[in-house]
């Protein structure tokens, strides 16, 4: 599977519960998050097309830089996950399903697929923005922790919605947590 970029435009995301103003440059972003064929490169079906976890913070940065990108910071992800009009899910206002994304509630237990869950793109396109993996970002949290967006397979919906914010240590390699790469175009 080979990394596919997709543009995002740029624009003002009105960032978190508050809506607080954020400038946000367009960018290239993952079409889904990295997974291990893509990092290791081809190597049949099976776990190979799940999103790598595993991965603390600074391993996360590291495969993103190794990638020609960086991570994104929460008000990027945000832009990209909910767009100007505030969509609640990457997919839009209405409710999760579980063909939507792999959440607790899906039954799964585990990572999907990263292209198991195509109804739940973004209407760029981007694949897994909700549920499948937590995804690191690039802010720092009081105490030495990091924001995590997104939500996983063990996540209640809740958690999946685009202004939601979770952190974690940057030091946990969780098999909850994985990457989405962004650069420049």
């Amino acid at each position: 599977m080979k990394i596919e970029w997709v543009e995002v435009p740029g624009g003002t995301c009105r960032f978190g519960d508050g809506a607080r103003p954020v400038g946000v440059g367009a960018l290239l972003w993952t079409r889904t998050p990295i997974t291990y064929a893509q990092l290791h490169g081809e190597r049949g079906g099976g776990h190979w097309l799940h999103p790598i976890t595993g991965v603390t913070h600074a391993e996360a940065a590291e495969i993103a830089h190794g990638l020609g990108g960086r991570l994104p910071t929460s008000a990027e992800w945000e832009w990209m996950a909910g767009g100007a009009a505030r969509r609640r899910w990457p997919w839009g206002d209405r409710d999760w399903t579980p063909e939507l994304a792999n959440l607790r509630d899906s039954g799964l237990g585990t990572t999907s697929p990263v292209d198991a869950h195509s109804a739940g793109a973004t209407p760029e396109g981007l694949l897994d923005v909700a549920g499948n993996v937590w995804e690191w970002t690039a802010r720092a949290t009081m105490g030495g922790g990091v924001t995590l967006r997104g939500g996983s397979y063990a996540s209640p919906a809740l958690y999946a919605r685009t202004t939601f914010l979770n952190a974690a240590p940057a030091e946990l390699a969780s098999p909850g947590i994985g990457v989405r790469v962004v650069r420049r175009p």
